[in-house]
């Protein structure tokens, strides 16, 4: 299903700030050669992440799903000075292939990377985290929200992408295992009284929670 209209999508990129070059490296190379390009956040979502980070000033940031590296980078961009940010992701390939953009970038020495299971990863750091930016397999979201959750301070945000999961949520019956998570993930979300909630209608769907 097409989301957004592809005339809409080309204006808002026109009057939009252009990414610095290596953020676009990584965007034109990860669609050039990867074999699932669509995963990437893309130029509106990541200029939007950044200027969610600058608006936040996180001190600690937890990204689910790490992919090329894009969106760690553009979550960086706002943290405090004494700020960090871990990524975990369960491809060996992927954190390698971000961990080489990270080093090339002034924010790469605030940027950790984890390689594993994000369920296993996640209960070993010792943090309160300002941000959560959850990307990464749909199955698990409601379990990486059920962990985060606690360690998140009150008043700070997570974010899920890809809730309308190509609107695949949108149908009856669900296709899939991984639209079937989401839209029950939705549902949870929406149950809940801990946190603040707004569904946003950019890139797949972009779900904001505040901690209460």
């Amino acid at each position: 299903m097409e989301l957004i209209h592809p005339q809409v999508q080309a204006y808002a990129e026109r009057f939009t700030t252009p990414d610095e070059p290596l953020l676009r490296e990584i965007c034109d190379h990860t669609l050039a050669t990867h074999a699932h390009p669509n995963m990437l956040s893309g130029h509106l979502q990541g200029k939007w992440l950044q200027m969610v980070s600058w608006m936040l000033r996180p001190r600690r940031i937890l990204e689910i799903g790490t992919f090329t590296g894009y969106s760690a980078l553009c979550l960086a961009s706002g943290l405090t000075e004494d700020g960090l940010l871990h990524t975990i992701d369960i491809r060996e390939e992927e954190t390698s292939t971000a961990s080489a953009y990270f080093a090339r970038s002034p924010l790469g020495a605030k940027i950790i990377t984890h390689t594993g299971a994000a369920a296993g990863i996640i209960p070993t750091l010792d943090e309160e985290w300002d941000l959560v930016f959850i990307d990464a397999d749909k199955t698990g979201y409601r379990e990486y929200f059920e962990l985060v959750v606690p360690r998140v301070r009150k008043n700070g945000f997570i974010l899920a992408d890809n809730v309308f999961f190509h609107g695949d949520v949108l149908e009856e019956p669900v296709r899939g295992k991984s639209g079937k998570a989401i839209r029950d993930f939705n549902e949870f979300i929406l149950g809940r009284e801990d946190v603040e909630k707004m569904m946003l209608t950019l890139r797949d769907g972009l779900y904001l929670l505040r901690k209460l």
